[in-house]
């Protein structure tokens, strides 16, 4: 059995042996396995829009979406109770920076079709790869181009319409032999009036790639570009006010992985990447306050495994970011950063009958042309047992630190009035993780648990004063995090279910007293419970359900209950007549939950949608 666990599970739970091992590029078949079982959700798709590298992640129980308006409008990814910029988005081997603010790290013109994953890493593998992203990465990887496309027509309730088409085709090349060269395309719009008043949208995405590709290398050029325009009351402010944001997004990539001598690789890559963004503080009255932000990256980034011998190998990372931003609302003091990161974690692996035991320790090292450098401790120990019966177990234990900077909006705007306040005085934050992690694999089940601890010093958070003129303060605190997670997946003979529960508890210190309410960092869920079911009880006919409970930590600027449920049910008609055709029939949030997901920010209504799409 081809065995790759945390690709299945939550990072938390990953070995570097299994990362390499997925990464791998002569098994293609084993890389469509893991695009298929690394979603532990049952919905691949959202219902109020066409589908992003985001979309997936509302019901994954590894990770907290908050979402303005939907997930693919403004959607807010933390992990572990941590806040939207201690999550990264990474491609090959390079992080997706903006430098204006977090909000928009998930702001990714590429068609999932495309892209692996996701992988959710955390501890010593966010550590060793992630880049200003201490608590947590969202991993993507480069799929190999395969013949195919599929056409989709959508719509719903509220005025919705979806069109999307997607195109690929892989020849082999007579002038290098054992070479394919590939051409993908996609373009989706979609425009609703929105779930609740002045929640409008109007999306568009174009995406293109040509790919090189041979039995021990690939390599992709990309370029992508995404429009968006939405609405929603009270979209950053808690003031009772109609706002709204129009998105522009480019973005080109070049990507490289080779695999050489045995259990050995690298993958490099470069973007660039411009951001532009108009926001409106009241549609009622434009020129009361708006807001004009244009961002642009460029990066390069390299990873890689190099065994030494069967039981020595180095882990790898380096990256180097420069960006710049030009602003309305920033005071010109801070407009530009260089960031540059180098992460080393050799490995030992000790193998006797069928256990493996594997120990790693490194370090990373962080800098900026700006602020202080910062040297991280990284180091796990991993034993995994195989068993004849084809189960297996591995228990880990890891520490790992981490760093990163602050955005420029918490720190190069005002810091004396405004919507948004910033601090001059936000110092580099610093995560220290320690974790124990088990994962249970038989032939129709798996049980993925951890508990970990987690302190987090000087970390920015946005914070709230019921007295002040201002929207909100970025404020640095403390706090130390506890948390427990479990993961269970069972298959049976027509169906499957997914079942998570996750307990988080933290205690905190802003060495502030005007502090009345947190935005982000006191907005987590103390339990929360995933379960999700995929059922074929025909050929014809699939149904596919995700449900979300919650009970959230108190705050004073949420209206309403502290408690939600989310249910999103999927109906797919395959009809026999009509060949490489299926209809769709989905509800999203089916029970008209109005859960605040960010505190004083309305949340999404009912959507039903009806699409048909054609494969070839």
């Amino acid at each position: 059995m081809n065995r790759t666990p945390h690709l299945i599970i939550p990072a938390i739970l990953c070995s570097v042996t299994a990362f390499a091992n997925a990464n791998t590029l002569s098994d293609e078949s084993a890389i469509e396995k893991i695009t298929v079982e690394a979603s532990p959700t049952a919905n691949k798709l959202p219902v109020g829009t066409f589908d992003s590298p985001i979309s997936n992640l509302e019901y994954d129980p590894r990770v907290d979406l908050q979402s303005r308006n939907m997930a693919e409008a403004q959607a807010d990814v933390t992990i572990r109770g941590g806040i939207f910029e201690n999550t990264g988005f990474r491609v090959g081997s390079v992080t997706l920076l903006d430098p204006q603010s977090g909000h928009y790290f998930a702001e990714i013109p590429i068609a999932p079709q495309m892209l692996t994953g996701p992988d959710v890493l955390t501890g010593a593998d966010n550590a060793l790869y992630g880049m200003n992203s201490s608590v947590g990465t969202v991993s993507f990887g480069w799929k190999p181009i395969i013949t195919g496309g599929s056409v989709s027509l959508g719509t719903g309730t509220n005025d919705f319409n979806l069109q999307s088409i997607h195109a690929a085709k892989n020849t082999q090349l007579d002038s290098l032999a054992n070479y394919t060269l590939g051409f993908e395309g996609e373009y989706s719009h979609s425009q609703s009036d929105g779930t609740i008043d002045n929640g409008d949208h109007d999306f568009s995405r174009a995406s293109a790639r040509v790919q090189l590709a041979s039995e021990h290398s690939q390599t992709d050029l990309f370029f992508g570009s995404q429009d968006k325009f939405f609405g929603w009351p009270n979209l950053y402010t808690p003031f009772g006010v109609n706002e709204t944001e129009d998105l522009e997004t480019r973005l080109w990539m070049l990507n490289h992985k080779q695999n050489y001598a045995d259990n050995s690789n690298f993958e490099v890559s470069a973007y660039y990447r411009t951001h532009d963004d108009h926001y409106i503080y009241s549609r009622k009255n434009p020129s009361a306050f708006e807001a004009f932000h244009k961002s642009e990256v460029k990066s390069f980034g390299l990873s890689g495994r190099h065994a030494q011998s069967d039981a020595l190998a180095i882990n790898y990372s380096a990256q180097f970011i420069d960006d710049s931003i030009e602003s309305t609302t920033l005071e010109n003091n801070f407009t530009s950063r260089k960031y540059y990161k180098l992460s080393i974690l050799p490995q030992y692996t000790i193998a006797q009958k069928n256990q493996q035991l594997t120990f790693r320790l490194g370090a990373a090292y962080d800098d900026t042309n700006r602020d202080d450098a910062e040297v991280s401790a990284i180091g796990d120990i991993t034993l995994n047992t195989q068993n004849s019966d084809g189960t297996a177990q591995t228990l880990y234990l890891s520490y790992a630190q981490a760093s990163q900077v602050a955005g420029y909006t918490a720190i190069g705007g005002s810091d004396s009035g405004g919507l948004f306040r910033s601090n001059y005085n936000l110092e580099r934050e610093t995560t220290s993780n320690l974790e124990l992690g088990l994962l249970l694999e038989e032939q129709s089940w798996q049980l993925n648990s951890a508990i970990f601890y987690r302190k987090d010093n000087n970390l920015t958070d946005w914070t709230f004063n019921f007295d002040s003129t201002s929207a909100r303060f970025a404020n640095p605190v403390d706090i130390d995090t506890a948390g427990v997670e479990f993961l269970a997946t069972k298959h049976f003979d027509t169906a499957k279910l997914i079942a998570s529960y996750t307990y988080l508890h933290k205690s905190e210190n802003y060495g502030a007293a005007d502090i009345d309410a947190s935005f982000y960092a006191l907005n987590f869920p103390d339990h929360r419970l995933t379960l999700g079911a995929v059922y074929n009880p025909t050929d014809i006919l699939e149904f596919r359900i995700d449900n979300e409970w919650r009970t959230q930590h108190k705050n004073s600027l949420r209206n309403g209950n502290d408690n939600a449920l989310f249910t999103q049910l999927t109906l797919k008609i395959t009809p026999p007549q009509l060949s490489n055709l299926f209809i769709t029939l989905a509800a999203d949030n089916l029970w008209d939950e109005s859960f605040e997901e960010i505190p004083g920010t309305p949340g999404r209504g009912e959507q039903y949608t009806l699409s048909a799409t054609y494969n070839w």
